[in-house]
């Protein structure tokens, strides 16, 4: 698997509390599902949240964020966070605050 095993235990630990919660392995990394919808994962060079398009300004603000964009274009709703986010408790902390607040909001799949 092409992603970075300590953001993995990083994102892992900062997930423990929430249930419905479930790992599967895509985008050459792992995401994490809650009650079916995406809602964060780690790759090689840092972290997604899929915070919706509503919050994407407020994630954007996050130091260390950045539009998400694998294959070039860009993925709307979705943040990649890098080193810098991921490195700092507040900023992740922030990230998946805006994701929750979004992804509670979808149908359970």
């Amino acid at each position: 698997m092409a992603y970075d095993e300590g953001l993995y235990e990083l994102l892992k630990d900062d997930l423990a509390d929430l249930q419905g919660l479930e790992e599967k392995r895509m985008f050459g990394g792992v995401a994490f599902m809650l009650n079916g919808n995406m809602l964060c994962g780690v790759h090689m060079d840092g972290a997604m949240y899929r915070v919706g398009k509503e919050n994407e300004a407020a994630a954007l603000a996050v130091p260390g964020a950045k539009p998400m964009a694998f294959t070039g274009r860009r993925m709307g709703g979705f943040i990649d966070a890098g080193p810098e986010a991921m490195a700092a408790e507040d900023a992740r902390a922030a990230l998946l605050h805006l994701a929750l607040e979004y992804v509670t909001t979808l149908p359970p799949k």
